[in-house]
């Protein structure tokens, strides 16, 4: 493990620091693995702090929906595995956000996908400013 890691914001050092100091309270654990907090509020806030630990790669896309919004105050109760879902049947499942990887999305045409783009088939009409 790097030492910038090992003691960086969101190293297990740290986050077992603000554990103890501010009386941290393990809520609940995710689908994805990830664990999440509340503590008491920070002196003049009138909102408990919560946070997520990320199982893996901190990455935010991988906090579900229902989870986010306990995370931001927008709901108190925070989200059971036993208890009501806020799911709906249409939801697809989660996918990481791939951009700026070799995953990510590359219309024809994009440059690293040859940069070749198809040929006009003629159903467009350029626009000419009238005179």
């Amino acid at each position: 493990m790097k030492l910038k890691s090992f003691f960086g914001i969101l190293s297990p050092i740290h986050i077992f620091w603000v554990r103890i100091t501010r009386r941290a309270q393990f809520i609940g654990t995710d689908s994805l693995g990830n664990r999440y907090y509340r503590a008491h509020p920070r002196p003049g806030y009138k909102l408990d702090r919560r946070w997520v630990v990320y199982k893996g790669e901190p990455e935010a896309t991988n906090v579900p929906p229902e989870w986010h919004g306990w995370l931001h105050h927008q709901r108190d109760e925070f989200p059971s595995a036993e208890g009501h879902s806020h799911r709906r049947s249409w939801q697809k499942p989660h996918v990481p956000n791939l951009t700026g990887t070799s995953g990510a999305y590359r219309p024809p045409g994009h440059i690293l996908e040859g940069g070749k783009r198809d040929r006009a088939t003629g159903d467009y009409e350029a626009w000419t400013p009238p005179e």
